[in-house]
C-alpha cells in the first residue's frame, strides 16, 4: 500500500480509532479493526497492554496517552507505637491520581522505621535503663530533633556526644534485612568502626548519658548492641573512645535510641 494512502487513513481516524474507548490492562473487549500503530491493517487494541503486544491501534499514544501514578508528600513521622520499648513508627503518603493507560504504577505508600521513646505519653520519663544499646540509623536523629524535644532540654541547648566502636561481631539477620525503612542494618560489618551518637531524648536527664554507651568500660571489655526495628540484627562492639562529634561515613553512624 502506497504511504501517502497510509497517512491518509491514520490521519483521518478511519478505521480502529481509539477516540473514546481507552481500557486499563489488557482488555480483549477493547479492539477495532483498522491501521496499527507500527504499520499494517488489521485487528488492534486500545487497552493498556497493546504497547507490550506491539498491536495498539494507530491513534492509541494520542487517544489514551499513559499517565503515571501521582502521590502526594509524605506525612511526617508518627510516633512510636508503644512507650518505652523498641518499636515501630510510621509515615504515609496517598494516591492524588490512580496509573492509566499503562503508566508508571504507584510508589510505596507506607514506609516504617524502627524507633525508640523515652517519655510516656504524659511527659513522663520512662525511668529504666535500657541493656544492650539499642541503635537504629543516623537519618532518625533529624527527625527526632524536628520534633518537639522534652522541656527537660531547652532549645538553645545542643546537648550529645558521640561514641567509637568497632564492631567484633554481628549476626545474619542484619544483612539479611531488605525492608525498606531496615535497609540501614545491611552496612553493619564485622572489624568495622561505626559512630554512635547520643543526644536527647535518648539521653538521661540526670546523668547526662545514654544507656549502653559502655562509660567507665575499658577497650577490650565485649558490650552488646541491638538493632531497633529487628531484634534479630544484634551483635558486640568494644568501645574505643568518646568524642565530641561524629566524623564516621553516613553508613557507619548511628545514634542510641
Amino acid at each position: 500500500i502506497p504511504l501517502w494512502l497510509w497517512l491518509l487513513w491514520a490521519g483521518s481516524g478511519a478505521g480502529g480509532s481509539c477516540s473514546g474507548r481507552c481500557c486499563e490492562g489488557r482488555d480483549a473487549a477493547c479492539v477495532g479493526e483498522g491501521w496499527r500503530e507500527g504499520g499494517g491493517y488489521g485487528t488492534c487494541y486500545c487497552d493498556g497492554g497493546c504497547r507490550r503486544a506491539g498491536d495498539c491501534c494507530h491513534d492509541h499514544d494520542q487517544a489514551c496517552p499513559a499517565l503515571p501514578c501521582v502521590v502526594g508528600e509524605w506525612s511526617h513521622w508518627s510516633g512510636c507505637a508503644e512507650q518505652c520499648q523498641p518499636d515501630l513508627r510510621i509515615r504515609r503518603r496517598y494516591v492524588q491520581r490512580e496509573p492509566r493507560n499503562g503508566g508508571e504504577p504507584c510508589p510505596a505508600l507506607e514506609e516504617k522505621a524502627g524507633c525508640l521513646e523515652y517519655l510516656t505519653y504524659q511527659g513522663e520519663d520512662c525511668g529504666h535503663e535500657h541493656v544492650p544499646a539499642f541503635i537504629t540509623t543516623s537519618e532518625y536523629g533529624k527527625e527526632r530533633k524536628r520534633r518537639a524535644v522534652s522541656s527537660l532540654w531547652p532549645s538553645d541547648k545542643e546537648a550529645g556526644y558521640c561514641v567509637e566502636f568497632k564492631t567484633e561481631s554481628l549476626s545474619q539477620h542484619c544483612a539479611l534485612e531488605n525492608r525498606p525503612y531496615a535497609r540501614w542494618m545491611q552496612y553493619l560489618r564485622e572489624g568495622y568502626t561505626v559512630c554512635v551518637a547520643c543526644q536527647p531524648p535518648a539521653m538521661n536527664a540526670d546523668t547526662h548519658r545514654c544507656s549502653g554507651d559502655g562509660h567507665n568500660a575499658d577497650g577490650g571489655k565485649i558490650l552488646h548492641w541491638e538493632a531497633v526495628g529487628n531484634s534479630q540484627c544484634q551483635g558486640t562492639w568494644k568501645k574505643i573512645r568518646q568524642l565530641e562529634h561524629c566524623s564516621c561515613p553516613l553508613v557507619h553512624s548511628f545514634i542510641f535510641t
